[in-house]
C-alpha cells in the first residue's frame, strides 16, 4: 500500500537536496578578527604553522635530565644545574652529570633522556638512578605536536574552542574569516500567538521561530526575526520584500501548503522563482525552495516537527554551503530495530528514535511513539532519526535500519 501523500510529482529527497545545493552560492566577503572573537566563524584562509609545537625538546616529567651514555658506567650522576620552564639550563652537562628538570622545561642540549624524580635517590648532589632507561625517555620532541610549515586548519573550517587554543599556541593573533550570514525568519498564521499572550479558541502558540533561532545561533548567523505575520497577502508580501532587502536567506514557516489561506507560495511565485515545492519525505512534504531578488528562500511547513526536520535535513545543509563552510558531517549507524515500525512505500521517512544498548551489549533503536508532524515531544524524547528509504515498507522487529545520530543542532 502506498503512502497517501506520495502522489506523482513529489521530488525525491536526495534530488531535492542536490538541486538545492547547485542553486545556492557561498558568500565571498571576509573580515579579520582577533582569535578571541573568532569562535564559530568559518575560516577564509589556510593556517600553516610558523613554528614547531613544542618549539624545543622538553621534559614530560619532574625529574632529572641526562645523557644516556653517562649511565653506562655508573648509576650515580652528579647534579650540576637546573632547567625550569621559562628558565632553561645555560651551562654544559658533562659525562657523569645530570640536570634537575621540571615538566615543560627545555631539555639541555647535552642531554637526551629524563628520569622521573620518583625513580632516583638523592644524596646531596649525588643522584642514583634505580631503573634501566632507554634513549629519549620522558622527552617531548620539538615539533612532536605540530611541525613548522604544517597545515593546521583549512579554509572552510568552522572554528571551535580548541581551534582557538591551537591558534594561540602558534602565536596567531588574528584570522581572516567569512562574514556572518544574515537569515530572516518569518512565521505566518492568524492562529499563531507568541508565548505570554492569551489564547483564544482556535489559537496555538508559535514555536517554530524559537526553535529555528536557537538552531541558527549554533550556525553562527545573524537572525532577523520578523515575528508572526497575519494570513494576509499584502502583509506577507511586504514582509518578504523587506526580508529580501536585508538577508542572504529567508526562512518562512507555514503557508506553503494548499489551503485557501496559504498565501506564502503565492507571494513567492510573484516575487521570486520557486525551484521546487513538495518533497517525497515524511515529515515535511510541503517544503519550498527558490530565489528572491537578493536572497534564497526556504519555505518550511507549519507543523512543528515538519518544520524542524526539513530545516535540519535541507536548509541547514544549504546554509552551511552558503557560509563557505565544509559540509556537515552526520553520523550514521546500521543497528537492529527493537520493535515493529509502521511505514508505507512512497516517501523517505525520518522517524524519531531512541538509540540504546540492550542487555546483550548491542546497539538497538526504538521509536519514540506517535510520529505525527505536530507532536514536537517526539523529538524531545529522541536522540536519533530512523531514516527509512522511500521504497521501504513496514519494518519488523529485529531488522537492521539506518540511524542518523542527532548532532549539535538538535
Amino acid at each position: 500500500m502506498s503512502d497517501c501523500c506520495s502522489a506523482p510529482g513529489l521530488l525525491p529527497f536526495e534530488q531535492a537536496l542536490a538541486n538545492m545545493l547547485t542553486q545556492v552560492s557561498p558568500i565571498t566577503e571576509t573580515i579579520s578578527l582577533a582569535i578571541g572573537d573568532a569562535q564559530h566563524y568559518v575560516l577564509a584562509q589556510d593556517i600553516a604553522s610558523p613554528l614547531n609545537v613544542p618549539p624545543h625538546d622538553n621534559s614530560a616529567m619532574d625529574g632529572y635530565a641526562f645523557a644516556l651514555d653517562s649511565l653506562m658506567s655508573d648509576k650515580t650522576l652528579t647534579l650540576v644545574g637546573r632547567s625550569m620552564a621559562g628558565a632553561p639550563f645555560q651551562g654544559v652537562c658533562q659525562a657523569g652529570e645530570c640536570i634537575r628538570i621540571m615538566t615543560g622545561a627545555k631539555i639541555p642540549d647535552c642531554c637526551d633522556s629524563v628520569e622521573m624524580q620518583e625513580n632516583v635517590t638523592a644524596n646531596d648532589e649525588q643522584i642514583t638512578f634505580l631503573q634501566e632507561k632507554s634513549f629519549g625517555s620522558h622527552v617531548r620532541n620539538a615539533g612532536e605536536d605540530i611541525n613548522i610549515g604544517q597545515q593546521v586548519l583549512q579554509s572552510g573550517h568552522r572554528l571551535a574552542a580548541v581551534d582557538i587554543g591551537v591558534l594561540a599556541s602558534l602565536g596567531v593573533a588574528e584570522v581572516k574569516v567569512y562574514r556572518k550570514l544574515k537569515v530572516a525568519l518569518i512565521a505566518t498564521g492568524d492562529e499563531l500567538k507568541s508565548p505570554g499572550q492569551a489564547l483564544r479558541v482556535g489559537d496555538i502558540y508559535e514555536s517554530n521561530s524559537f526553535v529555528l533561532a536557537v538552531m541558527l545561533s549554533k550556525l553562527n548567523v545573524d537572525v532577523i526575526d520578523f515575528g508572526i505575520i497575519e494570513d494576509d497577502f499584502e502583509a506577507i508580501k511586504a514582509a518578504f520584500i523587506s526580508a529580501d532587502e536585508q538577508a542572504d536567506a529567508v526562512i518562512s514557516s507555514g503557508g506553503v501548503s494548499v489551503g485557501d489561506a496559504d498565501y506564502t507560495k503565492t507571494v513567492l511565485d510573484e516575487l521570486g522563482e520557486i525551484g521546487f515545492w513538495k518533497i517525497a519525505m515524511k515529515p515535511g512534504k510541503p517544503f519550498a525552495f527558490g530565489k528572491l531578488a537578493n536572497s534564497v528562500f526556504f519555505g518550511l511547513p507549519g507543523n512543528p516537527v515538519s518544520a524542524l526536520v526539513t530545516f535540519h535535513q535541507l536548509a541547514l545543509v544549504a546554509l552551511t554551503k552558503m557560509q563557505n563552510a565544509q559540509p556537515l558531517k552526520r553520523t550514521h549507524l546500521i543497528v537492529k530495530c527493537s520493535a515493529d515500525l509502521r511505514k508505507s512505500p512512497g516517501r523517505m521517512d525520518f522517524q524519531r528514535g531512541i538509540l540504546a544498548v540492550n542487555e546483550a551489549g548491542e546497539n538497538v533503536v526504538s521509536s519514540t511513539g506517535a510520529q505525527g508532524s505536530g507532536i514536537l515531544s517526539s523529538l524531545v524524547k529522541a536522540n536519533c532519526f530512523i531514516v527509512l528509504p522511500s521504497e521501504q515498507g513496514r519494518v519488523k522487529a529485529g531488522e537492521m535500519v539506518n540511524v542518523q545520530l542527532f548532532d549539535q543542532f538538535l
